[in-house]
C-alpha cells in the first residue's frame, strides 16, 4: 500500500505543473527528442531535463538515448495509479451522494406527508365546528 500511495503522491506531482502537462500532452501525439520538446518553452535544456525527470520519476515518462539524440515516449501503464485511485474515488463519492439522494427524498416525503395530515387535520376542524371554509 506505501508503494501504491507513494506512486500516486509522485504521479500528481508529476502533474501538477502546467510545463509538464505540456509534455505530457505533446508526448501522447508520439514520441519526441528533448530538443522537440523544449521548442515551445522559453527554457534551457538542463531545466527542460529536469521536468523530463519528474515524469520519469512519476512513471508517465521514458527516455531512451540515441546516440547524441535522447527521446522520450509516453508510459501508458504510468496512468495506472491514477486511474485506480479516481475509480476508487467515484465509488466512494457516488455511494455518499446515493445516501444524501436518499436522505433528501425520505425528508421530502416526510414533509408531504406532515403537510397532508395538517390539512386534513384542518379540514376536520372545520367539518366539526360547522366553519365553511373559504
Amino acid at each position: 500500500m506505501d508503494n501504491y500511495q507513494n506512486q500516486l503522491d509522485q504521479t500528481f506531482s508529476a502533474l501538477a505543473d502546467p510545463t509538464r502537462r505540456a509534455i505530457v500532452a505533446r508526448l501522447a501525439e508520439g514520441e519526441a527528442s528533448v530538443g522537440q520538446l523544449a521548442r515551445p518553452f522559453a527554457m534551457a535544456l538542463p531545466s527542460l531535463m529536469k521536468h523530463i525527470r519528474v515524469l520519469e520519476t512519476g512513471g508517465l515518462v521514458e527516455t531512451e538515448k540515441r546516440g547524441r539524440v535522447r527521446t522520450c515516449r509516453l508510459k501508458p501503464a504510468g496512468m495506472q495509479s491514477v486511474e485506480t485511485w479516481l475509480a476508487e474515488q467515484r465509488a466512494i463519492w457516488g455511494a455518499r451522494l446515493d445516501r444524501l439522494e436518499a436522505y433528501a427524498m425520505a425528508l421530502e416525503q416526510a414533509t408531504e406527508k406532515k403537510a397532508k395530515r395538517r390539512t386534513e387535520a384542518e379540514a376536520g376542524k372545520n367539518v366539526s365546528t360547522g366553519k365553511r371554509k373559504g
